[in-house]
């Protein structure tokens, strides 16, 4: 019996994804993202998960799209979704999700495997592991934010150097960029993500949900129609039990119990 492709466990409030091929470097074929597709769906409709950690197995947390099979997927008949169709629906999946994401990078993180990780809202790595867009090395296009967004989240000069040079930076050096967050030693970085992950848990998650959706849906607009989607926003959130708990258990000087409603 042959394993999966993706591995997902819940540890509380926290739902890990474990890209789960590491003998081809985690690499996106056509069943993994199919697979990711359909755990993402059912996590966004579990009100008992709060935050998702995306991590990989092995030495890399993914090499990018599997070559051969992009291959295979070209000779398909008119109409039937290739491995583009495949990849823009799941990465769109898993952009556009209601909840927290973070990607933990265990280690070889390109390609594909980079603008995997841009799809999500925190970016943690380990030491050891190494990010390049690496597109140019092998005269394949970026296809899914390699050269569309990748300049938005790192200086523009920084973002042309990876994806002409092709070559691999370390995480400390991708943290001074600003795309990585946090950086931690191999041997306490699986724990140091769950902790995080916790954080980010015990807060209100109508109140993250509406965060990440402005944060996410403003970002091309005037500074005034951000100002007023954020307003807009404001006022739905005041009506909630949760802004209500946030104001009582200030003032009462205990934790707050957030139910995200």
């Amino acid at each position: 019996m042959s394993e999966p492709v993706l591995l997902c466990e819940t540890v509380g409030a926290v739902a890990r994804l474990t890209l789960n091929r590491p003998k081809a470097m985690n690499s996106l074929n056509m069943a993994l993202m199919a697979e990711m597709d359909r755990c993402l769906t059912s996590l966004a409709a579990d009100d008992a998960v709060r935050v998702v950690i995306l991590t990989g197995a092995g030495a890399a947390f993914c090499a990018g799209a599997d070559l051969k099979e992009v291959l295979a997927t070209q000779s398909l008949p008119a109409g039937e979704p290739d491995f583009l169709d495949r990849g823009n629906a799941t990465f769109a999946r898993l952009r556009n999700f209601p909840k927290p994401v973070i990607a933990a990078l265990n280690g070889i993180t390109m390609a594909g495997g980079l603008e995997l990780a841009m799809c999500t809202d925190i970016v943690v790595a380990a030491e050891s592991a190494t990010i390049a867009d690496a597109h140019a090395n092998f005269g394949v296009y970026p296809g899914a934010g390699g050269a569309a967004v990748l300049p938005r989240l790192i200086p523009l000069n920084m973002a042309m150097y990876m994806l002409f040079t092709g070559k691999s930076l370390t995480a400390a050096e991708m943290k001074a960029c600003g795309l990585v967050c946090e950086v931690h030693p191999d041997a306490e970085f699986a724990e140091a993500t769950l902790k995080l992950a916790r954080q980010i848990a015990k807060k209100s998650p109508i109140a993250l949900r509406r965060m990440k959706e402005v944060a996410r849906t403003t970002a091309d607009k005037s500074r005034d129609d951000a100002l007023l989607h954020e307003a807009v926003n404001m006022r739905k959130h005041m009506r909630t039990a949760d802004f209500q708990e946030g104001l009582q258990s200030f003032a009462e000087k205990r934790a707050p119990q957030f139910t995200g409603c």
